[in-house]
Order: structure tokens, then C-alpha cells, then sequence
């Protein structure tokens, strides 16, 4: 007779993740979450707030997964999920309240699924929020043996009065670039073709630098100080994407904007922000790129034009302000430098080298 074991599907084996990731899940909750784990929905109680907007964001990992299924590390990639998702409803001055995951595979080692709640875990901890619920769904046949897929959507809230609004951009207004950790979620299926399809490089390599430089001399090498010894590819790769929750927190009301540096570079990301009768103009000399970015750039000959929008090419957000603000959190923000300034124009970013 046949079963659903037979068609690719255990149910026990399914059982028994949702039993071994309990206590962890159970470990991010606060006394707003008013439901356990297993019901067929979850149930958040909303407290403390006057005129409370509440801010909804899902997104997942990409391709990521698949270097980190090179690497065998799993932990991380929850984590990547979470951050990229509290950035998303930051930039309208919201602050998370619960996040749901959703994982879907074929069939994995038994580790990897309780390897990803816990940085998902981790993730929920460090931003404050609650895991509240998700799915965890074993589908034969759609994904190959041993990969899967990672996507969460997050709830957020901010008072009315103190959502974000570009429209308050005005010329003069400073820009600020935040420093990311690496490439963070976007942009990996240019990068693995030119690391390890075109450069043939494995995850245990070190990151080239100076040497890719060299073989391509017709790109204009980025002058850089010296450097500590290289990373390894697949580290530089599974770099966790950074959360810019705790040090923008107390600047929420001050900001004119916030641009999470996600999947369309610096171009898609800030125009779609931008009021029509203003530019920006983003100085790409202003901060230092990273090495995983100089090495996918010479390794593939890729343009600038491409590079800067497709990654964050180091800076993971951006923030528009009033120069006096922008001054006091350029003291006050770790690792907080000026990229740029806002004039008139037409609604346009423009990167240059001046």
C-alpha cells in the first residue's frame, strides 16, 4: 500500500523538527504573544500605542542559501532573513513586533532545519521580536535533495505621527552612508558566477585582492590602505547581514529618509524615495569598498554602472537629514560617514567620482 512516506513525504520526521525547535522559538517570546506553538494561527496582543500603524514586510535570502549549503553552515542564514527584514520597516520608522518564517525543501540532513531556526532565533532576540509562527513544508520533487528555500515576512509598528516621510527630502540635505557587511542578501547570482563559475574558486580560498587587480589592467583599480590577511571566499560570502535597528533608533524622528541598500543598488533603492524636484548625488570615493566587492568587480570585469546597482557595495543604508543631524549622527553612529548631498534636480541618483 502506498503512503505519503513512499511519495517522498514523512510526516514523523517533520514532527520531530517542530519538537526540537520548540524551545528555542519559545525563547523570543514576550507577554504580548498570547498563543503557543501548533495553533493554526498566532495571536499577538498590541499594547502602548496611541495611533498605532502597523508595517508589513516579506522578503527571503536568495541564492545565499546555496553558498551557505557550500560552506555546510546553516546557522546564519535565519538571521540574514530577519536583519534584511527589520531594515525594510525601519526606513518607515517601524519597529518589529513578531516574524514568521517559511522553509521548504525536499529532504535535508536532519541538522539543517534546527540550524536555521536558531539564527533565525538569534535574529528575533537581537531586533527585539517575537517568532511567532511559520512553515516548515517538505515538497518532493520541486526543490533538489539537499537544498531548500528561506523567506520570513515581519510585522512592525510606529506611531502615526512618526512614520517616515520623503516627501520632508529638501535640497541641502546631507547623505549618510551606514557601513554594511558584505554583500547581505542581494546580488549572488552575479557574484557565485564570477567567484566560482568564471574564477573557478572554492569557499575554502582566500579572497583575491591585488591580483585581480593586476590581471585586468584596463579597470581602473580603487585606491585602498593596506589590508589585514585576506578572508576566505565562502566567510566574505556568508558575512551576516547587518541590522541598523539599535543605532538609528534614536534618530527615527530626526531623518528625512532612510534607504535600505537591497536588490537595485544605489539607483532603485534611493529613487524610488525621492521627491521630483530633487537629486542626489552619492561621492562613491567617500567610503572604502569592500574586498569581496573589488574582487567580484576586476574578477568579472563588470562595470561600475552594474556594480552600483546590483550591490551595496558597502554601504547597507543610507540616510537623508539635515545637515546639523547628519553632523551629530555622523559622532554619534558607529561607522557613520557623509557619501553625498541632496540638490535640485529631477528625482535622479547620480554617482560620481568628485
Amino acid at each position: 500500500m502506498l503512503t505519503y512516506k513512499s511519495a517522498g513525504v514523512d510526516i514523523n520526521a517533520t514532527g520531530a523538527v517542530k519538537k526540537r525547535i520548540g524551545r528555542m522559538v519559545r525563547s523570543t517570546y514576550s507577554p504580548q504573544v498570547l498563543s503557543e506553538i501548533g495553533l493554526f494561527g498566532s495571536l499577538y496582543e498590541l499594547k502602548g500605542y496611541r495611533q498605532p500603524v502597523l508595517v508589513a514586510s516579506c522578503d527571503g535570502v536568495g541564492t545565499k542559501l546555496m553558498v551557505a549549503r557550500m560552506m555546510g553552515r546553516h546557522d546564519t542564514v535565519g538571521e540574514d532573513i530577519v536583519n534584511h527584514s527589520v531594515n525594510d520597516i525601519l526606513t518607515l520608522g517601524a519597529k518589529p513586533l513578531f516574524f514568521l518564517d517559511y522553509i521548504a525543501y525536499a529532504a535535508l540532513p536532519p541538522k539543517t532545519v534546527p540550524d536555521v531556526i536558531r539564527g533565525l532565533v538569534r535574529g528575533c532576540k537581537r531586533n527585539g521580536c517575537a517568532l511567532i509562527g511559520g512553515e516548515t513544508a517538505m515538497m518532493p520533487g520541486l526543490y533538489p535533495e539537499g537544498e531548500y528555500d528561506l523567506a520570513g515576512m515581519i510585522v512592525g509598528v510606529v506611531e502615526k505621527r512618526d512614520i517616515i516621510n520623503p516627501r520632508r527630502i529638501r535640497p541641502g540635505d546631507a547623505i549618510l552612508g551606514l557601513p554594511s557587511a558584505g554583500l547581505h542578501t542581494n546580488g549572488y547570482s552575479l557574484a557565485r558566477k564570477i567567484l566560482f563559475g568564471k574564477l573557478k574558486l572554492r569557499v575554502t580560498d582566500p579572497l583575491p585582492q591585488s591580483s585581480l587587480v593586476n590581471r585586468h589592467s584596463s579597470l581602473r583599480p580603487i585606491p585602498q590602505p593596506p589590508t589585514p590577511a585576506p578572508r576566505s571566499v565562502g566567510s566574505a560570502l556568508l558575512a551576516t547581514h547587518r541590522s541598523y535597528l539599535k543605532p538609528l533608533s534614536p534618530w527615527l524622528r530626526q531623518v528625512h529618509a532612510l534607504a535600505h541598500i537591497t536588490g537595485g543598488g544605489f539607483p532603485e533603492n534611493i529613487e524610488r524615495l525621492l521627491p521630483n524636484h530633487v537629486n542626489c548625488i552619492i561621492r562613491k570615493d567617500a567610503w572604502r569598498v569592500p574586498a569581496i566587492f573589488r574582487a567580484i568587480q576586476h574578477g568579472g570585469k563588470v562595470s561600475d554602472t552594474e556594480m552600483y546597482r546590483v550591490f551595496n557595495m558597502g554601504i547597507g543604508m543610507v540616510v537623508l537629514a539635515p545637515p546639523p543631524v547628519a553632523a551629530q549622527m555622523k559622532q554619534g553612529v558607529p561607522g557613520a560617514v557623509v557619501i553625498g548631498e541632496v540638490v535640485k534636480g529631477s528625482g535622479k541618483v547620480v554617482i560620481t567620482s568628485n
